[in-house]
């Protein structure tokens, strides 16, 4: 086991499951994640051996059939499979998500109804807020969900809908105005719908269509979509806690989590990238010794590994803080901000290490360089993190003058 990003006080069982997934990315994953990513093929057989481990039910309760598992293990989980490739933790992230907003504000019904299958990974999950014209302003929504007797009509367009596709249970977040009388605040008037559909393209279930895949730069194999409601009619025991006017502050709540797994990520694939680096240093000669024996490089792993352990540290304090019952926006955003920034630079950094083989297709870290882009952008910004952070830090250190 490498030195660095150790986590101090976790119990056998935490060691034991990470032991397990490390093993799994070390002989599943790795070898075979940059020829995938390469065809942007979907990883199944990985998913398939992801059920197996039961990490689609990790932090769901153990009464429905979940591990039970703490924050901090599901994020400790997410940076190892992220460091095999990041698609992969996208796949169950979203899943993640969906199935705390139901354990945190789902009705009984809806509780005893998905998240037993979520658990066994059977029932699939994503999360859909933004819209094509409006990015991290999620006030400004314009899906709307409109009232019809016992059910709801869904209209409006999606996008940047993480396992779009293959999901089959999606939290969709619309503007409700039922029962808000007019000039009632944005976040006041918006409802999370639990929509379920058939995997696959096209029109998923009357109403409902998810056109394609989007075609990125990086973040590939994981199905990245649109989703179009026309008329989409949702019963009324499919709105998220069965009461309209809070899906606001439930997606907040699924983001704040969400924040701490893209830190992970961020933590897991800096830390792929730094041993990328300090390997192909120690392999690579010129001058007559290995490139790693050269002051100029040796700086570079230095401040390398000075990030990845950083990085790590924050991130490990956000998912305690949250699992202490704890308020953990201002940490989450903290380590979100600064773990993916770290990421983008030690990923530059190994990349040029690599010199001119880092430009290959040959090489792993050519497909490290073109995914850590996305964690500057998911979650929020980092301008959003940046925000967020100075907005608590106000509340925390009022002038008391």
């Amino acid at each position: 086991m490498a030195r660095l990003a150790q986590t101090a006080g976790l119990t056998d069982v935490q060691q034991e499951i990470l032991s397990t997934v490390r093993d799994f990315v070390d002989k599943e994953i790795i070898p075979v994640a940059t020829a995938l990513e390469h065809k942007d093929e979907y990883p199944q057989e990985i998913v398939d051996g992801l059920k197996e481990l039961g990490l689609f039910g990790l932090m769901i309760p153990e009464e429905y059939g979940g591990l039970g598992e703490s924050l901090l293990t599901y994020a400790l989980c997410v940076e190892e499979i992220a460091r095999g490739w990041m698609s992969v933790s996208g796949i169950i992230n979203t899943h993640f998500i969906v199935a705390y907003m139901l354990k945190q504000h789902g009705t009984q019904e809806q509780k005893d109804t998905f998240l037993p299958r979520m658990a066994l990974g059977e029932v699939r999950g994503a999360f859909s807020m933004s819209e094509p014209g409006l990015g991290s302003d999620v006030s400004a929504i314009t899906s709307k969900g409109v009232k019809d007797g016992d059910e709801y009509v869904l209209n409006g367009q999606k996008m940047w809908l993480t396992n779009g596709g293959t999901s089959t249970l999606v939290a969709v977040l619309c503007r409700s105005d039922e029962g808000h009388p007019e000039g009632t605040a944005p976040h006041k008037s918006m409802t999370t719908f639990l929509v379920e559909k058939e995997p696959g393209f096209g029109e998923v279930r009357p109403g409902l269509t998810i056109p394609g895949k989007i075609d990125k730069m990086g973040y590939k194999g994981v199905d990245t979509t649109e989703l179009i409601m026309d008329g989409l009619r949702i019963p009324a025991n499919r709105v998220l806690g069965g009461v309209t006017g809070r899906g606001f502050y439930q997606m907040m709540d699924g983001v704040e989590v969400g924040r701490v797994n893209v830190a992970a990520r961020g933590c897991g694939v800096a830390q792929r990238a730094f041993e990328l680096g300090v390997s192909y240093a120690q392999q690579r000669h010129t001058f007559g010794k290995p490139i790693a024996a050269h002051q100029a490089i040796q700086f570079k792993l230095a401040e390398m590994a000075t990030k990845v352990e950083a990085a790590h540290a924050m991130m490990v304090n956000a998912a305690r803080k949250k699992d202490s019952g704890e308020r953990n926006d201002l940490e989450a955003g903290m380590a979100k901000y600064l773990a993916s920034e770290y990421c983008k630079e030690v990923v530059e950094d190994a990349f040029r290490i690599h010199g001119g083989y880092g430009f290959s297709k040959e090489y792993e870290i050519e497909r490290l360089y073109r995914e850590a882009p996305m964690l500057l952008i998911g979650e929020g910004t980092a301008e959003i993190q940046k925000m967020i952070i100075g907005r608590r830090l106000l509340e925390e250190y009022r002038f008391q003058g």
